[in-house]
């Protein structure tokens, strides 16, 4: 029985935006808070994506200052920065262990608006069955940016739902993922994922999971827990129906999202 977990990036497995971990200091923005402003009004500005102004603003900073720490072996490197909620650096292994005694064959996948080599510079990009997440396109010595290849936003993550659920592993082919297939003949059904989200980008997703028979679990970062913002937002999750589980994003032995995942685990196993 073949079942996925999916995950965000940025505050799901990972505090914070993964771009200002190493990246945007190695590019002089020092003032964070700011540069998010920025990015806001050149979305507003273009009458454009958030992404893609977030996505142009990081090329145009190192254009500005002739530096290559866009090309994808540096943001790699800074990708080893990246700080990673408590046990995550061992959940796949035991989480893996977990399905195969029970019959299960577990994949994981990323669907985040984090940037593609970053993640994959972590000390756990190599346990995804793919990551499907920001990318740039690169001069030909590979250290300039030209443009974004793929930006990814809060709605375009659905369409990789779907990728998954019909086993099409890239991001560029459009006419497979649109060919109609039996549900029963689907790679991995719906009713069989599980969505890891922290907040408004995941919305859709964790709606769409739902809505298909899967489930979706809300996570926050236990240490913003008394912050009125993280309460107002897990609040909302709950209330619009997004979210089935809320949990902290403690991924330790025991935890309660370790548990919560092997109950669904086997609750999809009694369903076969």
């Amino acid at each position: 029985m073949k079942c996925a977990l999916i995950y965000d990036f940025d505050g799901t497995l990972a505090e914070g935006d993964c771009a200002q971990h190493g990246l945007m200091p190695a590019l002089g923005i020092t003032d964070i808070a700011n540069f998010w402003v920025k990015v806001k009004q050149r979305a507003q500005q273009d009458d454009g994506d958030e992404i893609l102004a977030y996505l142009g603003l990081l090329a145009e900073k190192a254009n500005q200052l002739g530096s290559d720490e866009l090309s994808e072996d540096n943001l790699k490197k800074h990708g080893k920065s990246i700080p990673l909620f408590p046990g995550v650096n061992t959940w796949f292994e035991r989480i893996n262990q977990y399905a195969t005694a029970n019959q299960i064959e577990l994949h994981h996948y990323i669907i985040s608006s984090g940037l593609d080599a970053m993640i994959r510079g972590t000390e756990i990009g190599h346990q995804f069955s793919q990551i499907y997440a920001c990318k740039y396109h690169y001069s030909p010595n590979g250290k300039q940016v030209i443009w974004p290849a793929q930006a990814i936003n809060y709605t375009t993550k659905t369409q990789f739902l779907f990728r998954i659920n019909k086993g099409i592993l890239n991001s560029w082919d459009n006419t497979e993922v649109n060919k109609f297939i039996e549900l029963k003949e689907r790679d991995i059904p719906f009713e069989r994922m599980i969505y890891f989200g922290d907040g408004d980008t995941d919305i859709p997703s964790m709606k769409m999971v739902r809505y298909q028979g899967g489930f979706s679990l809300a996570v926050f970062d236990e240490q913003k827990w008394k912050e009125q913002r993280t309460q107002e937002k897990v609040e909302k999750l709950i209330a619009e129906e997004r979210a089935n589980y809320v949990v902290p994003a403690n991924y330790q032995q025991g935890s309660q999202l370790e548990v919560t995942v092997r109950g669904l685990l086997q609750l999809f196993k009694r369903k076969q």
